[in-house]
């Protein structure tokens, strides 16, 4: 199966019942090549994907993120909670990135943070998760910067952006190292983990957009970046995620 996982790492959820909105400027760029050999279905038994619920008491999802959560802001991550995955989970994974932007190559989707090897009965993330490639219970991280959890910045002079959080249920460790690869190179190295293994899968939206340039400052008293509120369409609900794995 060539179209698994897409966009996230090249990872793909179908958890939700409509497309997210088309990318800015453009077709979407192309995804790491996706993990094969799964069957889209219910249940947690192996070959079955369940369908997971990723939420976050900052905000309501497809709505903006706290200006707090960002880089306009203290760039901390959020706190973040799931339903329980299948009883094969053996790890689970976090994948954050901006569907409307791409990397200085052009070929895929901007990595906010990537989190692997998460404990199987751990379902929920504090805020504020610490920097570094290896965390205390074992799990890794990376993101287009470094080592931990990179906030939103989407320009103020272009369209709102919107950043898709997944969580992914595994029934096997992801044996990548964080560190000694390039951050493209350990994404496609996950991504090649996770083929045939992802059991269970959730996603949430937040929206952010610079509502002024950064470091601009207002009344000459402070500088500040808030995001613009600007709300979707009448009648129309974000879709939390993509069209999935098979």
């Amino acid at each position: 199966m060539t179209s698994l996982v897409i966009l996230a790492l090249g990872l793909a959820t179908a958890v939700a019942v409509q497309t997210p909105p088309a990318r800015q400027g453009g077709a979407p760029p192309a995804a790491t090549p996706a993990p094969g050999g799964q069957r889209q279905g219910g249940g947690g038994g192996r070959g079955g994907l369940t369908a997971m619920t990723l939420s976050t008491p900052a905000w309501i999802d497809g709505a903006l993120m706290p200006v707090k959560y960002t880089q306009a802001g203290a760039e901390v991550s959020p706190p973040l909670e799931w339903t329980s995955p299948p009883e094969t989970a053996k790890s689970l994974v976090l994948v954050v990135h901006d569907i409307d932007a791409t990397n200085a190559d052009g070929t895929t989707d901007t990595l906010h943070w990537l989190v692997w090897n998460l404990p199987a009965t751990l379902r929920k993330l504090p805020e504020h998760v610490p920097q570094g490639p290896e965390l205390p219970d074992g799990s890794r991280q990376i993101s287009v910067t470094g080592p931990y959890y990179r906030g939103p910045a989407a320009p103020w002079t272009g369209s709102i952006h919107h950043y898709v959080f997944e969580i992914y249920a595994l029934d096997a460790m992801v044996d990548v190292k964080p560190v000694g690869q390039t951050v493209a190179q350990t994404r496609a190295a996950v991504a090649a983990a996770m083929a045939g293994h992802v059991r269970g899968k959730g996603a949430l939206v937040g929206r952010f957009k610079y509502a002024i340039p950064p470091n601009i400052k207002v009344n000459d008293k402070k500088e500040i970046a808030t995001p613009i509120r600007s709300s979707l369409p009448a009648g129309h609900r974000l879709d939390s995620a993509v069209e999935g794995a098979r």
